[in-house]
């Protein structure tokens, strides 16, 4: 036998036997889920009975046939929280601790027949015998159906031992486009631009506008809590997450955070509202090199230019001027800017010395996900790890236990409250301090009015989500963020607004939206104009995963990429729009196009409508845009616009009134 062929035999067989361990993994977490779903829905009671107390009805959540405090909505809120605190055990105190993950299947179901990834537990398990009360929602179906999954986690929650009901967050879920990093886009939902885009616009108004109907669109499914905004300044332009941001300048995000804020929340927490949890404090923006920290190799936020405090900017607006009762730090080590080098939730001079004492900030401090325990498959292969940075060295046990003295109260993304039980039973974390953060969470869920009611209406929530007036304003915002950067002359006059119906090349542009308002063609060489619309280039410095949602990296064209748009420019009048996920750098083709836009991941036809002159132009950049790479390699990444002769200033914005 050849040794080609014995190599290839010997790599077949290790093929089987690999799927074969694969398989029987599968099997055996399979069979594990479905035991422990009957097991943990068997402890299930009977939903809560309503009593009649002085001609009004409440929910006995207890079934003790009696009407308890923290049933009773006539008392005051710190009285209802004592009582029910009171009356819970250590592990539905700690199970109040978490929030994992979660999602709602194509059915509607509960995940209680099959492991999901995003669900490594069965919903009964997390609810019934973790006593977990918050849930991070990560996927999206029709709202009629995700309404319908939310009154059946409710009704689950409801058949406990004491009844508290479920809190839902999610990340942003009004996206027009493919969602990026952490946004999912949500059938029905109105769609808006992103947050840079939002800051684009310099409407506070509008962004106001945006919360409201926002609000009413997570409450029509039940999502209760805004993993959202982002305060951070993105004063570094490789930094994968800007166009999450409000942009580099501490006062337009200041006063767009706070609007965004007062949208979904009104000015006061209340059972209308949706609750925003700010992030990332004290702001995640100056990366180091630009990498983001769920990266190990971007572990560090750093301050060359001292100026640690111009990040606090926003969050100390937004917590004096709104009600926000929820934080989110990062997961990066401001380095040398503590007395330890750990990453900002492990970190107790930024928790409790920056955000609680300086700061004031008297609410739910939740980590970002999986800070302390890795995302495994099967609960044996690590699909992601844990972003512990500076205490990597730490148990996860150890890292719980480090978090909770920094001041957390909250753990996102995780499930694991067996760790903080042996805490507490090993003398190592007092019950005391397991209550300090179990009032915080009860407080604001009774704020919310969950107590009372925690049930959508099924029907209206397919009314609600997307009603016209809704579409009608987020469509206006896409279009008055778009900003014109260039408007080169033609035959003595400008390039935009295109008249008539002329012949167009179009690149990334669906061809029924473009035929509504030209003449499509195959080639530049056939056109009276090409429409590129182009993605801010990025590049991975691994091959994670993350790394095709978090997109990082030189922010410049590769050679054959730019001299082959190049090639388009120079055969035909060419209209370039680029989408700004963070500051592209793109001298030669803004030199060289006809025209060119900026917009914020919005749709074609919003595009499209400035291009041909529907709408004028009136957005002004949010960040600046770097004439080079090397000017971006020589800014300092605490300090917003510093790079050197820039390509287009912050603030830059161009319209077809002007002279």
């Amino acid at each position: 036998m050849s040794p080609f062929l014995v190599i290839l035999l010997t790599l077949l067989g290790a093929t089987v036997v690999l799927a074969a361990l694969a398989g029987t993994l599968f099997l055996a977490s399979h069979i594990r889920f479905r035991l422990s779903s009957r097991r943990h829905r068997a402890q299930l009671g009977p939903e809560a009975p309503t009593i009649e107390v002085d001609g009004l009805s409440f929910r006995d959540l207890n079934k003790n046939g009696k009407l308890d405090a923290y049933e009773d909505c006539r008392r005051p809120i710190e009285e209802r929280v004592q009582n029910l605190l009171d009356q819970m055990t250590l592990e539905e105190k700690v199970g109040m601790m978490f929030q994992p993950m979660i999602v709602c299947t194509p059915e509607v179901d509960l995940v209680e027949k099959r492991a999901i990834m995003a669900s490594r537990r069965p919903t009964s398990e997390l609810i019934a015998g973790r006593q977990i009360r918050h849930f991070n929602i990560t996927n999206a179906v029709a709202p009629k159906k995700m309404a319908r999954w939310y009154n059946r986690l409710q009704r689950m929650a409801e058949r406990t031992r004491l009844g508290i009901p479920v809190s839902v967050s999610s990340d942003p879920r009004h996206s027009p486009q493919q969602a990026q990093g952490a946004a999912i886009a949500t059938e029905g939902f109105s769609q808006w631009p992103d947050p840079l885009g939002l800051a684009a616009t310099r409407d506070e108004d509008l962004v106001r506008a945006f919360g409201d109907i926002a609000r009413r669109e997570y409450l029509s499914i039940g999502i209760r809590t805004a993993l959202h905004p982002m305060a951070d300044l993105a004063t570094e332009p490789r930094w994968a997450r800007a166009n999450g941001t409000f942009g580099e300048d501490a006062e337009l995000a200041s006063r767009m955070t706070v609007a965004y804020i007062k949208g979904f929340q009104g000015e006061r927490l209340g059972p209308d509202s949706v609750s925003c949890m700010i992030k990332h404090f004290p702001g995640g923006g100056p990366q180091k090199d630009g990498i983001d920290p769920h990266f190990p190799y971007g572990c560090e936020q750093v301050y060359p230019g001292g100026n640690f405090d111009y990040h606090l900017i926003p969050f100390e607006r937004a917590f004096a001027e709104t009600d926000v009762e929820q934080a989110m730090p990062y997961y990066g080590i401001p380095l040398d800017q503590t007395g330890e080098n750990v990453g900002m939730a492990f970190n107790k001079d930024i928790i409790t010395g920056l955000l609680r004492k300086r700061c004031g900030f008297e609410g739910v401090i939740c980590s970002d996900w999986l800070i302390c325990e890795p995302f495994k498959l099967f609960g044996l292969f690590q699909v992601m790890h844990a972003t512990s940075w500076g205490v990597q060295d730490l148990t996860p046990t150890e890292r719980f236990h480090k978090a909770i003295e920094a001041g957390i109260d909250q753990f996102g993304g995780q499930f694991q409250t067996h760790r903080i039980l042996a805490l507490v039973k090993a003398g190592k974390v007092s019950e005391a301090r397991i209550d300090e953060s179990v009032r915080r969470l009860l407080r604001l869920k009774f704020k919310l009015g969950l107590f009372e009611n925690p049930y959508v209406d099924e029907e209206a929530a397919a009314e609600v989500c997307g009603k016209a007036e809704f579409r009608a304003k987020g469509n206006l915002a896409q279009r008055k963020s778009i900003v014109l950067l260039k408007n080169g002359e033609m035959a003595q006059k400008k390039t935009l607004p295109l008249d008539g119906r002329p012949k167009v090349y179009i690149e990334n542009v669906y061809r029924e939206v473009a035929g509504r308002y030209a003449d499509v063609v195959e080639t530049p060489e056939e056109a009276d104009f090409a429409i590129l619309r182009l993605p801010t280039p990025w590049r991975p410095l691994s091959r994670s995963f993350l790394e095709r949602i978090f997109h990082q990296g030189d922010l410049d064209f590769k050679k054959d990429e730019e001299t082959r748009i190049l090639k388009v420019l120079d055969a035909v009048p060419t209209v370039v729009d680029i989408y700004l996920e963070r500051g592209a750098v793109i001298p030669e083709i803004a030199a060289r196009c006809a025209a060119l836009l900026a917009s914020f991941n919005v749709a074609d036809d919003a595009v499209l409508d400035v291009i041909f002159g529907r709408l004028n132009p009136g957005g002004k950049l949010p960040i600046e845009m770097p004439h080079s790479m090397e000017a971006v390699r020589a800014q300092k990444e605490d300090v917003p616009y510093d790079s050197e002769n820039p390509l287009f200033p912050f603030g830059h914005g161009l319209s077809y009134t002007e002279s």
